[in-house]
């Protein structure tokens, strides 16, 4: 661990204490967790690793990521080393823009109502950015509307969409804000009343894109290859099997939005409703083949993340995670999420049509059972072999061998 933490700090430049951070716990403390939320009794840690051999767009990155579950690490950096080719994998994102909901009931007159908010867009835009003078200053602020008539369980209703570029920020404080603001115009111009004025987190104008190209020979063959592809799409034409494929591209996504203090369940919800977007729950990846017989990856998702404002400033880990990855803008941080996302589903693909996925998962499981059992120091790596070789990979059968080993 000494180790390893001395190579990160040598590579993103960080001073003794930045180095000392994730050992010692992160560096939370009750103080400011108290200020978090609320009724805090204390705090809960997760393992924080760093995964490696990430090229993106022709720089190399070590990207920080929290969870608890074995062999995401090992299985995101494992493949992005067969990525690493050229510029590795090929990031883009566009624009951060998020969508604000106004939800109007009881209209008179639909017709006359779209037509109102229509003529009234530069009026109901320029109150909106009113509301946050700072974001405006950046470049970012409120840049359009569009109007939706829906069908409903409750009758008739127009929806309002508020589109605003919100730089750098995640933009749920911004967003809501300008919302509440137009509410009582919006009213006035469709004699309607507004009910519901919230952000929305299928963030489908804010996407994050990430390609790769793995060498056949890097993977196993061609017939490794074509392998991958079939089992993309059965999880493509298979909404029961595309659940659990999608899971695992937010294995990678989630546990750097963790690592970067990211409202990880807007991520979550707006990736599997875009995922759902064309009637059918689909995969958010898509695996081909080239003329050359190699395998083609692109991952193109939601991705709403910020690097200013909220827990990323307030929570300490979530600052050095910021730094050990370098990124600058909250467009490059979804980019990397998205190249990890991309990562995490061929290592889980390739796990599948090869060993089958248990067989990385239950060599770490084993480790946790064991050190469970009261392994420690070079008892925990012969317990784990013993404990494979019985072919029982159970807390029992561990509490046992551990015994046993310990005479």
């Amino acid at each position: 661990m000494e180790e390893r933490t001395k190579i990160v700090a040598d590579f993103a430049e960080l001073s003794e204490d930045e180095a000392a951070l994730p050992g010692s716990g992160g560096g939370l403390s009750v103080d400011i967790a108290d200020r978090m939320i609320e009724n805090v009794l204390g705090t809960m840690a997760y393992p924080f690793g760093v995964a490696v051999n990430f090229r993106i767009n022709g720089r190399d990155y070590l990207i920080p990521m929290a969870l608890e579950e074995p062999s995401v690490v090992a299985a995101a950096s494992n493949m992005a080393r067969l990525m690493r080719e050229g510029d590795g994998v090929r990031t883009s994102t566009t624009d951060p823009v998020m969508i604000g909901q106004i939800q109007i009931l009881e209209i008179p007159d639909m017709e006359a109502a779209e037509k109102a908010l229509s003529e009234a867009k530069p009026r109901l835009l320029e109150l909106a950015n009113q509301q946050d003078p700072v974001l405006v200053k950046f470049g970012g602020g409120a840049r359009d509307i569009v109007i939706r008539p829906i069908e409903t369980e409750a009758g008739p209703m127009l929806i309002n969409h508020l589109l605003v570029d919100c730089k750098d920020a995640m933009g749920a404080n911004a967003v809501n804000t300008m919302c509440e603001a137009l509410a009582p115009v919006v009213e006035e111009l469709t004699g309607g009343r507004v009910l519901l004025r919230i952000i929305s987190n299928l963030a489908d104008r804010r996407l994050a894109t990430a390609e790769a190209t793995i060498k056949k020979e890097a993977i196993g063959g061609e017939h490794v290859v074509d392998d991958i592809i079939a089992a993309w799409a059965f999880a493509d034409a298979d909404p029961y099997r595309a659940a659990t494929h999608n899971k695992g591209i937010m294995n990678g996504v989630i546990a750097v939005a963790l690592a970067a203090a990211q409202d990880h369940r807007a991520l979550e919800a707006g990736a599997h409703a875009y995922a759902a977007q064309s009637g059918r729950y689909r995969s958010l990846s898509r695996w081909s083949k080239n003329e050359e017989g190699d395998l083609v990856g692109v991952l193109e998702m939601p991705m709403a993340v910020g690097i200013v404002g909220g827990a990323t400033r307030t929570h300490p880990l979530a600052r050095l995670s910021l730094k050990v990855m370098g990124v600058k803008t909250a467009r490059e941080l979804a980019e990397v999420m998205a190249a990890v996302g991309l990562a995490q589903n061929l290592g889980a693909l390739r796990a599948l049509v090869q060993e089958g996925i248990q067989h990385g998962h239950m060599r770490l499981h084993a480790r946790n059972l064991v050190v469970m059992a009261g392994a420690e120091g070079d008892l925990i790596e012969r317990a784990v072999e013993a404990l494979i070789e019985s072919g029982e990979i159970r807390f029992d059968r561990a509490q046992e061998i551990v015994r046993r080993l310990k005479g």
